[in-house]
């Protein structure tokens, strides 16, 4: 009998997944590979209306999490727009005005220039691990790849989003997919990340494509151009002066 129960465990325990990283060690690799002491990047928005889509081009230096500054280049009704985010801070410069303001509190979550991304999604800049308990709930495939998928709950109030799932590439540690929740459990927005590059010895994805899912359309396509790396970035760039240069 005891054989027999020995054999029945040694079966199960074959048959469970082997999972050689943890969640905290899969997420922690995927900081190292996606960030960077200084990021400069040119790319295109492009925001699929109900009347047709629009591109919108911009140029951004950014330094670690806590500084970003960048510029609108095209279509000519944008060009010429800035943001510059300071830590929790964000101000929006408008040429047609010639002033800048700064947002805050509800006003973070308008959308950017009608797209499916809020000002306040391009403001979380903490470590995923310092606001989220980790769970690797296990493998599967997706895209050709083997990811690892894994459930973000927060550990900490007022997140924009309570609850997340990533799936994230076994091979170059890049995510390539996100769901987003609401606290009542409610899917909020769908992230889905393709075309992996090399840059140096890093790996991006160049095409994420933002799906509110409270919102009808076909989304909003991310579209990386350029990409720098660990590149020297003058500090006028994180001025507020910079804005009305």
């Amino acid at each position: 009998m005891q054989k027999i129960l020995c054999s029945l465990v040694l079966s199960l325990f074959m048959m469970a997944p082997n999972w050689a990283q943890t969640a905290s060690e899969i997420i922690a690799k995927m900081d190292e590979n996606m960030n960077a002491k200084t990021q400069i990047s040119r790319s295109q928005m492009v925001i699929h209306g109900r009347r047709g889509s629009r591109t919108v081009e911009s140029r951004t230096y950014s330094e670690g999490s806590q500084k970003a500054y960048t510029e609108y280049l095209a279509p000519a009704r944008e060009r010429g727009t800035k943001m510059l985010k300071l830590g929790d801070r964000l101000w929006i410069y408008s040429p047609a005005t010639d002033r800048s303001i700064q947002l805050s509190g509800h006003m973070l979550r308008q959308s950017v220039m009608g797209s499916d991304l809020s000002y306040e999604d391009m403001m979380e800049d903490r470590k995923l691990q310092e606001i989220y308990s980790l769970r690797l709930l296990g493998e599967e495939e997706l895209q050709g790849q083997q990811v690892w998928v894994l459930e973000l709950l927060a550990k900490v109030e007022g997140l924009s989003y309570p609850k997340r799932k990533i799936w994230v590439d076994q091979g170059y540690y890049v995510p390539l997919k996100e769901e987003l929740y609401a606290k009542s459990g409610q899917l909020l927005k769908e992230l889905t990340f393709s075309e992996v590059k090399a840059f140096g010895d890093r790996y991006y994805p160049t095409v994420t494509h933002y799906k509110d899912a409270l919102k009808k359309g076909k989304g909003t396509d991310f579209i990386l151009l350029e990409l720098a790396l660990d590149e020297a970035i003058p500090e006028y760039y994180f001025n507020k002066s910079v804005l009305k240069r």
